[in-house]
C-alpha cells in the first residue's frame, strides 16, 4: 500500500489500514476510510468499505467485519477491548485517497484545511481533480474561481451530494 495516497489519518489508523487492505481487497472491496474513536467506553474502530462497481450491502459489511475481526484479534494492534464497525461510504462519503479526487471529478464537495487559504479553512464547490503536479486538489467555488488546495494542509474532504 502506498500511504502517500491517503491523507488526514493518524499513524495508528494507517497501521490498521496497511494490515487490512490486502485481505479486504481479496474479498472484492476497497477500504474507503478507517477511523479510530477513543471514549470512556473504550475504542471503536470504524472501517468504511467501497465497491466502485455496485452498492455495498449489509451482507458485504458482515463478511468484511468477520474477516477483519479475525485479523485484528490475531495481530492485536489495539490494546484492550474494542468495538469494530464496518459500513458503506454513504452518499456524502469522505474522500481519503488522492485517486478519489479524480474518480469524483465533477461532483460537489466540501474540503477543510488545517491552515487558512485566503482567510478560510472551509471550501465548497465542484471537484476538478488533482493539480498537474499532483500536490494539490482543484475545486471550483461558487464564483467560478478555481482554488488549488495543497494536499499537505488538507484535513478533510467529502462529497456534498445532498
Amino acid at each position: 500500500m502506498d500511504t502517500e495516497d491517503i491523507f488526514g489519518k493518524t499513524g495508528f489508523e494507517l497501521e490498521i489500514w496497511r494490515l487490512l487492505e490486502g485481505p479486504v481487497e481479496l474479498l472484492g472491496f476497497d477500504i474507503a476510510d478507517i477511523e479510530v474513536y477513543r471514549s470512556s467506553k473504550g475504542v471503536t474502530l470504524k472501517i468504511t468499505i467501497d465497491n466502485p462497481d455496485e452498492a455495498v450491502t449489509i451482507d458485504d459489511c458482515a463478511k468484511v467485519s468477520g474477516m477483519c475481526g479475525d485479523i485484528l484479534d490475531a495481530n492485536d494492534p489495539i490494546e484492550g477491548p474494542y468495538t469494530l464497525e464496518v459500513s458503506s461510504p454513504g452518499i456524502n462519503r469522505n474522500i481519503r485517497r488522492l485517486r478519489e479526487f479524480e474518480r469524483f471529478k465533477g461532483e460537489k464537495a466540501r474540503l477543510e484545511t488545517v491552515e487558512k487559504i485566503d482567510g478560510r479553512h472551509r471550501f465548497k464547490g465542484i471537484l476538478k481533480g488533482l493539480s498537474e503536479n499532483k500536490k494539490g486538489v482543484i475545486i471550483c467555488n461558487n464564483e467560478g474561481k478555481d482554488i488549488i488546495i495543497p494536499i499537505s494542509i488538507l484535513k478533510k474532504a467529502r462529497l456534498d451530494r445532498i
